[in-house]
């Protein structure tokens, strides 16, 4: 793709994050462009949904898969108005997505506001976390359900 096609992308998604916010959403918006070149967009509905994973990237993603009917998007890439969080950059690596592009960066996100220092240190940082504490509690039958994936011959693989 050129540098201009990526471009006029990249302008999409920043205009879908302004026009979201003149109607009360989040300044964040994202273009998935498919394989075979479709384009479907989306934009943060985080307030509007009191869902708070309702970002424009994993909107636009599973929008695309919705409508691909698939849970991978390999060939396709996403833009994005502003650099993912953490959790959107997950989800287009589980969509298995060719490339991800974007315009503002966390700085200019943390600016307004949007400050996802913590949540990228979270994930710097191996070993016990003050921000979300974790652990593991392994009971007999904590691989069952993996060796009930494994046995079951009519699974649809991921």
């Amino acid at each position: 793709m050129s540098i201009r096609a990526e471009s006029e992308l990249l302008a999409r998604a920043i205009d879908l994050a302004s026009a979201n916010v003149a109607e009360g959403g989040g300044p964040f918006g994202a273009v998935v462009r498919t394989a075979d070149g479709g384009l479907i967009d989306g934009v943060n509905r985080v307030t509007s949904l009191h869902d708070p994973t309702a970002h424009a990237e994993v909107l636009a993603i599973r929008a695309a898969c919705a409508q691909l009917e698939t849970v991978e998007l390999r060939g396709a890439v996403l833009y994005a108005s502003c650099e993912p969080c953490p959790m959107c950059l997950a989800t287009a690596l589980w969509a298995r997505m060719d490339k991800v592009v974007f315009a503002a960066g966390r700085d200019d996100a943390a600016r307004a506001g949007f400050d996802d220092a913590a949540f990228y240190a979270y994930f710097e940082t191996p070993g016990h976390h003050a921000l979300l504490p974790t652990e593991q509690s392994r009971t007999a039958q904590a691989a069952a359900p993996f060796e009930a994936w494994r046995a079951h011959e009519d699974r649809t693989e991921y």
